[in-house]
């Protein structure tokens, strides 16, 4: 087995460049990482910021593979090989801090692995000291199961987890995937959760990180981009929209750009992660913006009942 570059924070921005970081951000660009107090000490406009000034690309959660393209000044420029996008034909192409970033020889997520299904769960040493605390979706390589506890490997050494948090496969590819209604209870999950831009984990999500993480939950890897996710999945006639269906929205009343994505809900209802100020709810479609705005829905899940 090669050596590879992996995430060895629980979660870490991908940046439009080192000159996106602002003095705010710098709790968010560290190893450690600090990303609950980077979260409070942000005000509404150091959020939008992140969005109306082009800063934040996307989100990475510890363990994930990039492929480094090149180093400057402490900043690595990388893809982000678990993010389809029409950006780059291999990833997510953005910087992150070099600090942020291991490499390993023997980091094997083919065989038995622990998913975190929680919203975040604590990850201890062996001698129940606190570690870190993880997303949801973080995806480990095991080392023992314990039963009632979970050994796993870290990109710098080894950690215990709550069997109760973690979902235990052979490997990721034995997922079983979820159907639409699957993809719905897991994003119910995080009904309130604050919208963040660029945010693919449990500390915030915008709306195509949203879509995508549930869907990865159900084993259905998407784009990243909500534009990418309209034109990847099986389209689907808006009156034969069901549960767990992608709905697009586009302004000039649906014949513009497109600018945003949710879960069908059922009945009418929409479930999303809406933008910079609020969370992620679930609303009726009649009689908003969004009803006008619809432009669009498909379909990724393919899963049966058993």
């Amino acid at each position: 087995m090669g050596t590879k570059y992996i995430i060895n924070v629980p979660v870490a921005g991908i940046w439009t460049n080192p000159d996106s970081v602002r003095e705010i951000d710098r709790q968010a660009i560290s190893n450690p990482v600090f990303l609950e107090e980077w979260l409070d000490e942000m005000t509404y406009d150091n959020r939008l910021a992140l969005c109306d000034q082009n800063l934040l690309q996307t989100q990475a959660l510890i363990g994930e593979e990039v492929e480094v393209i090149h180093e400057i000044d402490g900043w690595s420029e990388i893809i982000l090989l678990g993010q389809p996008t029409k950006k780059h034909p291999r990833g997510y192409p953005g910087w992150i801090p070099s600090i942020q970033l291991t490499e390993v020889k023997d980091w094997n997520l083919d065989d038995k692995v622990a998913v975190v299904t929680s919203k975040q769960t604590v990850i201890y040493s062996e001698d129940e000291t606190e570690m870190m605390k993880l997303s949801y979706q973080t995806v480990l390589p095991i080392l023992e199961d314990k039963q009632d506890e979970i050994v796993v490997q870290l990109p710098a050494g080894i950690g215990v987890m709550k069997a109760n948090d973690v979902e235990i496969l052979s490997s990721l590819a034995n997922r079983q995937m979820g159907m639409g209604q699957q993809i719905i209870n897991s994003g119910e999950k995080f009904l309130g959760l604050p919208y963040l831009w660029g945010g693919t984990s449990s500390y915030g999500y915008d709306c195509s990180g949203f879509t995508f993480s549930m869907c990865k939950a159900n084993g259905y890897e998407i784009p990243r981009d909500a534009d990418d996710q309209s034109t990847q999945g099986v389209q689907v006639n808006l009156e034969d929209i069901e549960p767990g269906d992608l709905l697009f929205f586009a302004y000039e009343e649906g014949k513009g750009t497109l600018h945003h994505v949710g879960l069908y809900y059922g009945e009418g209802k929409l479930l999303h992660s809406p933008n910079t100020g609020r969370s992620i709810e679930i609303i009726d479609l009649a009689g908003t913006i969004y009803e006008k705005e619809l432009c669009g829905a498909c379909r990724y899940w393919t899963g049966t009942e058993e």
